[in-house]
């Protein structure tokens, strides 16, 4: 079964590392008090196989079990009633002078028995003495350099063997008492943890589509939960901005859509009310051709920047001459011009060539010579040049209209966007030719700069890579 909550399964997470983290520093704990109780055992045989040899090579008289009792008691602090000691000759038999006791029972093993006639001691663990196993210590006297005694001292491992077993038990009962401890300890603190983002979760169903000026609630710390929230809150302003300017966009495309729409019934209802001539039909028909022409170049640009913010604007990127491009759309537009009392002159134009498509590129071209006449008094001029600029190749486009403002330059490429004061105001225009030329210079990896001073007149250059 999957948990769901994060609180839980911090917990649980928790409480794992920690119930192995607890395994692993017990392990070592048992291991170093086993260690230490079996090195402090040796240690203290050693001490009582020593002096048992010193005073036997000294005196060279039989130890009674209350000289064995005292020796044991110095080193080890009690008197054991298991408690072992022998002595022997160098070939391994029991000394005379020591009195049969239970405690001279210890065997003497040939390992124990050839080291001590090389000088060396040997420990080693007995069974079958007892109900505990016993620890033996074997130490050869050597006087002048050669064997002539051997020692022998154990102990019973009842102690060492009850003290582990001690340490174990306590560590089975205080384990699981710690373990619940801090588990619910973990618990507690894993809900405070999360109590943040459960009131940032409830927040944030109570924000919709209809409500994105909600933010959700930062609270100054500056922790992990404070970015968080403040990150969901820039992303709650993006949104709110993309669905102002999706409304923004669909009540502007309405209104542009409606206006030829209304005109294009209007004029059919007209000439459906009576009979008409020929002539006048035909004046109607062509009056709702334009109109629909005009519906149809709206859809069109409409269309392609859904396609440029998708970002799947279709480029058939080939070698273009910028200089026969400039030239072609200077020779169309050159009689609009005329049309409207403008004046299209022809710059300065270098020879240059980008990897573009041409269609694409003539639709912006024209798109800012066509805005540039819009906006462009009668008797003012309009002037088309190419130029280069380092690795850009730059299309400008300059007029002596009324200019911009900083407002409108701020918001010329906006979406249906018109600038206030045209002086053709009455000859259409969709909004859409100044950001239909961003994006197509945008995905030709170039842009577009506006220069413009209000009662001077505007200029547009787009900058476009010669190598892309």
């Amino acid at each position: 079964m999957r948990i769901r909550s994060i609180g839980a399964r911090l917990t649980l997470w928790y409480t794992s590392l920690l119930t192995l983290t607890f395994l692993l520093l017990g392990s070592a704990a048992y291991g170093l008090l086993a260690y230490s109780l079996a090195r402090d055992m040796d240690s203290a045989l050693s001490g009582v196989a020593k002096l048992v040899a010193e005073r036997a090579q000294v005196r060279g008289e039989t130890f009674f079990p209350s000289e064995i009792d005292e020796l044991f008691r110095r080193f080890f602090g009690i008197s054991p009633m298991d408690r072992y000691f022998g002595m022997f000759d160098p070939r391994g038999r029991r000394d005379p002078r020591q009195p049969p006791s239970r405690s001279s029972k210890l065997p003497l093993s040939p390992k124990a028995l050839k080291n001590a006639a090389r000088g060396l001691p040997t420990f080693e663990t007995a069974e079958g003495l007892g109900p505990y196993p016993v620890r033996v210590l074997t130490l050869p006297v050597t006087e002048s350099g050669r064997v002539v005694n051997v020692v022998q001292v154990g102990m019973s491992l009842e102690n060492m063997v009850e003290t582990r077993r001690r340490f174990l038990l306590i560590m089975a009962a205080v384990l699981p008492l710690g373990l619940l401890l801090a588990g619910g300890g973990g618990w507690l603190l894993a809900r405070r943890a999360m109590t943040p983002v459960d009131r940032m979760s409830q927040a944030a169903r109570r924000i919709s589509g209809e409500h994105l000026a909600e933010r959700l609630q930062e609270t100054g710390t500056g922790d992990e939960l404070d970015r968080l929230a403040k990150t969901l809150n820039d992303m709650l302003g993006r949104l709110d901005e993309a669905f102002r300017q999706v409304r923004q966009f669909s009540a502007d495309a309405s209104h542009e859509l409606q206006t030829p729409l209304t005109i294009l019934k209007g004029e059919m209802e007209v000439a459906l009310r009576s009979q008409r001539s020929p002539a006048e039909y035909q004046r109607v028909l062509k009056s709702g051709l334009e109109e629909i022409d005009r519906i149809s170049h709206l859809v069109e640009g409409l269309l392609l920047l859904a396609r440029a913010d998708a970002g799947v604007l279709r480029m058939d990127k080939r070698a273009v001459a910028l200089q026969t491009l400039v030239e072609e759309v200077y020779e169309q537009m050159k009689g609009v011009a005329e049309d409207q009392s403008v004046s299209l002159r022809l710059g300065a134009v270098v020879p240059a060539s980008i990897q573009g498509d041409r269609e694409h590129l003539r639709r912006l071209l024209l798109n800012l010579v066509d805005n540039a006449i819009k906006y462009t008094p009668e008797g003012g001029a309009v002037t088309l040049s190419l130029q280069e600029d380092g690795e850009w190749a730059s299309l400008r486009v300059s007029d002596t209209g009324a200019g911009l403002s900083k407002e409108d330059q701020e918001r010329i490429f906006s979406r249906f966007c018109r600038a206030e004061a045209s002086p053709s105001q009455g000859r259409g225009g969709s909004g859409l030719g100044l950001c239909i030329a961003q994006s197509i210079a945008e995905a030709h990896g170039g842009r577009i700069q506006v220069e413009s001073t209000p009662g001077q007149g505007s200029t547009f250059t787009v900058f476009l890579p010669e190598r892309s």
